[in-house]
């Protein structure tokens, strides 16, 4: 993977915080703030209020939502599925017994508007575990790598080696989500 050549035009969110969610969102729309921590919150806090298991809560929910952490993010993939369904977009779970052969990475782009991805990571000298979310786009014909802890996006020099980067994400025990453009 190399680093893109011409990033003017690819818009790329940095991580704070716990926020990968948000970035990731903003980097597959290609637009800042099409995404913000205040609608991503409401998004969870209708979750909340939907929620039909309430009697589950602990006095701890108020800070740990069941949908994120209200001081630091960390969105969960409801929130995620009610975000790209508000847009128009529907959300695939890519099963990953069929590996990334099986994704049509060659398709239209109006039909796969991209892949978000879930991974587990651990910081601070791996004190602390957690999962981070991040988005691969295609874009003018190439693949991106728009991951919020990269310094820029990377692109991918063809399909297959954006196949063998899904695999290892797989291998790693990562969780693929195909966004689908929804056909009116």
């Amino acid at each position: 993977m190399a680093a893109a050549e011409d990033t003017t035009q690819v818009y790329h969110e940095r991580q704070r915080l716990q926020y990968c969610l948000l970035h990731a969102l903003n980097n597959l729309f290609q637009e800042k703030d099409i995404f913000t921590r205040a609608k991503l919150n409401a998004i969870a806090e209708k979750l909340s209020l939907d929620d039909q298991n309430k009697e589950t809560w602990t006095p701890l929910s108020v800070l740990f939502k069941p949908h994120h952490n209200m001081i630091t993010g960390n969105y969960d993939i409801n929130v995620l599925i009610a975000a790209l369904e508000g847009k128009g977009k529907s959300v695939i779970w890519h099963d990953r017994r069929n590996g990334a052969s099986s994704i049509d990475l060659d398709g239209a782009e109006d039909t796969l508007m991209g892949i978000m991805l879930n991974i587990s990571v651990r910081r601070f000298g791996g004190i602390w575990n957690g999962r981070h979310w991040f988005t691969l786009r295609k874009m003018g014909g190439v693949w991106y790598n728009l991951d919020s802890d990269l310094k820029s996006p990377q692109s991918f020099k063809d399909v297959e080696e954006v196949k063998k980067f899904l695999d290892c994400i797989i291998d790693g025990g990562g969780e693929i989500f195909l966004v689908m453009n929804c056909k009116e």
